[in-house]
């Protein structure tokens, strides 16, 4: 019974600090995904002035602050995990407001859960601490987050995003005349929604994108959410995403792309806001604004980009003389250095051989790789074994009776 009343008493302190700081934040209780990451935007407002955000931290309950400091802190025994500075994109908003992304990882869904099975509390609280230039006190404001599924009650967001061209190679290089490779957004998300957005094209010469570009428009402040660079748009989407937690967004273009001059061209996934109740922020509730901010595929990383190269050169190349492409010619290896090797695909070769030669021609290294890998990467060793050699390297490739089709043009190599 004492150690109810307690408790009681605790919950009634920490009620009673709450109410004694004057930051608030909407939404004040998400549901949260149980199994997996989850995303979810906040808009904190009525900061004084001078008041910027510290640290954010999660953990299974909460006891007041210590005077002078306002509001309600984590338990020190019971945190789950801090908010990584990487992820930290909290932005000033409008009048004394500031948007943040509460990104959660799944090993403090983890610990929680864990929690739960061992009898404790099935839910946790994200505490965000501000901190005054001024002098004043500091501000605990937390967000109770309910373990659920990832289905539809948890707010629409994306977890993970990566651009696969259907190839193990990292740049992509094209003739200008040729057909463009088959590209996927893999997307890994919690909740449903609709995904919509565009795919731009950033040509030769223009200035790139930042990270603040790159971000999706739903995880911006409402009034920043128009001043992102825009690029030559190529295709758009809208797409249905169920609850399911993957999905596989094609490029889909009309026609040929634009890709005529020489030079880097970078692909930009852009995703737009999306409308979904379980990731509103209602600014009126804390006084910030009159409006309903739609968050809906908010993620707390930028945008993968696809970076590709455009020659002029025509589509029939000739592979013997053109197809070396890394490490150019009279490349110099220094010591405890990697060399990346990377040449162009021929076709009808099922498989590829790289050696390497010496002043007197005789082979003194040879690596086979299975078609269409046409990249390999140097062991540790390497500038150990042939320091101080000048090598030359050629790739042959081999068809599926093992006779050798094409050689390319030995290149030098030095290894100092």
């Amino acid at each position: 019974m004492k150690k109810y009343l307690i408790y009681v008493l605790a919950l009634i302190c920490t009620a009673l600090a709450a109410q004694a700081q004057s930051i608030k934040v909407n939404p004040t209780g998400v549901n949260v995904n149980s199994q997996n990451a989850t995303v979810v935007f906040l808009t904190f407002g009525q900061l004084p002035a001078g008041y910027v955000a510290a640290e954010g931290m999660w953990c299974g309950r909460l006891i007041p602050a210590p005077p002078p400091a306002l509001g309600a802190q984590c338990r020190p025994d019971l945190i789950y995990g801090t908010l990584p500075a990487r992820y930290d994109l909290s932005q000033s908003s409008g009048n004394q407001g500031l948007t943040d992304i509460m990104s959660i990882p799944p090993s403090v869904t983890r610990r929680a859960y864990q929690t739960a099975l061992n009898g404790g509390d099935a839910g946790f609280f994200y505490v965000r601490r501000f901190v005054s230039s001024t002098g004043l006190p500091d501000q605990y404001v937390n967000v109770t987050c309910r373990m659920s599924g990832g289905g539809a009650r948890v707010p629409f967001a994306l977890t993970n995003v990566e651009i696969r061209n259907g190839t193990s190679e990292p740049v992509l290089f094209v003739g200008s005349d040729e057909r463009f490779a088959k590209l996927t957004a893999e997307i890994q998300y919690n909740g449903t929604g609709r995904l919509k957005g565009r795919w731009e094209l950033v040509r030769p010469g223009e200035e790139p994108p930042s990270d603040f570009d790159l971000l999706p428009e739903s995880s911006l402040p409402l009034e920043e959410r128009n001043s992102q660079k825009r690029y030559l748009q190529i295709a758009r989407f809208n797409h249905f995403l169920p609850p399911g937690g993957k999905f596989s967004l094609p490029l889909e273009v009309n026609g040929r792309l634009p890709i005529d001059a020489e030079g880097q061209y970078l692909l930009l996934l852009r995703i737009e806001a999306g409308d979904d109740k379980d990731s509103d922020s209602d600014l009126r509730i804390i006084g910030v604004g009159d409006s309903i901010v739609h968050s809906g595929a908010a993620a707390g990383f930028p945008m993968p980009v696809f970076k590709f190269f455009v020659s002029a050169r025509p589509a029939s190349l000739n592979w013997e003389t053109d197809a070396l492409i890394l490490p150019a010619s009279e490349f110099v290896l220094e010591g405890n250095q990697s060399i990346s090797f990377q040449w162009q695909p021929l076709a009808g070769a099922s498989l590829y051989r790289l050696e390497l030669f010496n002043e007197k021609n005789v082979r003194v290294f040879a690596a086979i790789l299975l078609a269409p890998i046409t990249r390999y990467q140097s062991p540790s060793w390497f500038d150990k074994r042939f320091g101080g050699q000048r090598l030359n390297w050629q790739v042959s490739a081999i068809d599926d009776k093992g006779h050798s089709v094409n050689v390319t043009v030995p290149r030098i190599l030095s290894a100092k």
